[in-house]
């Protein structure tokens, strides 16, 4: 394995074989398997989990760790092609990338959507101009609209909590002050249909998942003997669901357009995880986010029952 960008770039049997490593670890460290190995982590974006867990992980197997946050301590990088560098970066991503990959045996790459343009986030057009100029073994730590490593921690989530493989995944929008990213949620549903589950979007009108997002989850599903479909109505998507895996993402009926998102969610503050959206779910349901979640975002209002006090599955 050179690059984990994707899960969709590997064969089911494959992920599980990653799985089945990781579960081996847990169990029976290997504190010198990494001895000597450099792992640098390029964060052109904010990050708690995936930072944190990458460097602890690197240490527990003997390595070693950098890393670089543009504009903190570093020159801030300039990521546009063509772009007049007479601001505030210093340094352009076509010089400085080879560079951080020359220093390193492995290179760890976050770097957010600008959610201006949906297809230009679909494509990954940042990423894959960055993933150009990497010769060694390259890591997608969130891209525009994937977070590969999220996906494989929340696969082995389920199965240490022994979901059923079978058992029905319910990705649901959820309240949020502000719009965020596609890619949680397009790894999420990815995962859920590749791991062969009955895979239900819940959302809003207005935040339907892009198509592209869609058709790649239901050939992943058809592959795995798993389905995948969309909905509106909670009460049918919650029918007998083992998780409900609640995110939100921006709108992608007005994407790029903050008023016209900020409109839309404004009547949708109901869109809250509560001890009520169990009512008909599976006894064993469980919750799981992938944080972090903004506390008192939503005023209580009478009637509307407590917050949900369900278990929270880990997240990375």
């Amino acid at each position: 394995m050179k690059r984990f960008l994707d899960l969709a770039d590997f064969e089911r049997d494959e992920v599980s074989a990653l799985l089945q490593l990781a579960r081996r670890l847990e169990t029976s460290p290997e504190p010198r398997a990494l001895a000597g190995k450099i792992l640098g982590l390029l964060f052109l974006n904010p990050s708690l989990r995936t930072l944190a867990s990458m460097q602890a992980g690197m240490a527990r197997l003997g390595g070693s760790s950098f890393v670089i946050t543009p504009g903190q301590g570093t020159w801030q990088l300039e990521t546009k092609l063509g772009a007049v560098m007479n601001g505030a970066a210093a340094e352009h991503i076509r010089e400085g990338i080879p560079v951080l990959a020359s220093y390193c045996d492995a290179l760890g790459i976050r770097a957010f959507a600008d959610c201006k343009d949906l297809a230009y986030d679909l494509a990954e057009t940042n990423f894959a101009a960055m993933a150009e100029l990497v010769d060694k073994p390259l890591i997608n730590l969130e891209s525009a609209a994937n977070h590969p490593c999220q996906a494989l921690a929340d696969w082995k989530t389920m199965d240490d909590l022994q979901v059923p493989q079978r058992g029905r995944f319910v990705l649901s929008w959820a309240y949020h002050p502000r719009a965020l990213p596609l890619a949680v949620p397009a790894a999420a549903v990815h995962m859920a249909a590749m791991r062969g589950m009955d895979v239900v979007v819940l959302r809003p009108e207005g935040f339907a998942l892009p198509p592209a997002v869609m058709t790649k989850a239901r050939r992943a599903a058809a592959q795995s003997g798993g389905s995948v479909r969309e909905t509106a109505d909670r009460r049918d998507a919650l029918e007998g669901a083992a998780i409900i895996y609640a995110k939100e993402w921006g709108s992608t009926s007005c994407y790029g357009d903050a008023s016209g998102d900020a409109k839309l969610r404004a009547g949708l503050l109901g869109w809250c995880v509560r001890n009520d959206w169990f009512t008909n779910t599976a006894s064993d349901c469980r919750l799981m986010h992938c944080l972090p979640v903004r506390r008192n975002t939503r005023r209580r209002r009478r009637g509307s029952g407590q917050p949900a006090q369900h278990r929270a599955a880990r997240g990375f």
